[in-house]
């Protein structure tokens, strides 16, 4: 169990440090603000689709190391994948952090990493922020989400 502790920091703290699709996007389709009263963690997505595939997204804000590199893990787990798809994934990924069960975690692939995060109640909100501001995209709403 070490082992998988030892590697979910090492993934984290590479994430966080270089975080993959970290840019603003002009022009995209879909954008939404994320943020967590309780941490502090702004996240602002930009998803640009082709058709119903997700052909390009990014994320900017400031955070800590978990919404960091769960915003950066999200952008390449989802891009090239059908909106269903992401939907699928994210469905999974929310059970699974929220302790809620892991019999389909194979099909979230890297994100299984973040497995650990039900551990810790509070940092739960941390991981799912990019997820739900994703969501929230797609939905075109104009209220940022938030993990409340």
């Amino acid at each position: 169990m070490s082992d998988l502790r030892e590697l979910y920091q090492q993934v984290i703290l590479d994430h966080n440090k270089k975080p993959r699709n970290f840019r603003a996007m002009d022009p995209c389709d879909h954008e939404a603000d994320g943020f967590n009263p309780l941490c502090g963690d702004k996240v602002h997505i930009y998803v640009e689709l082709d058709g119903d595939r997700i052909a390009d997204v990014s994320f900017q804000g400031e955070g800590c190391a978990i919404s960091t590199a769960a915003a950066s893990m999200m952008t390449q787990a989802i891009k090239g994948k059908t909106v269903e798809e992401a939907k699928t994934i994210f469905d999974i990924y929310q059970h699974m952090v929220m302790g809620e069960g892991n019999a389909e975690i194979e099909q979230i692939g890297k994100l299984a990493i973040f497995e650990g995060v039900r551990e810790f109640p509070m940092r739960v909100k941390c991981a799912t922020l990019a997820w739900h501001t994703f969501k929230a995209a797609l939905e075109g709403g104009n209220d940022a989400a938030t993990t409340e």
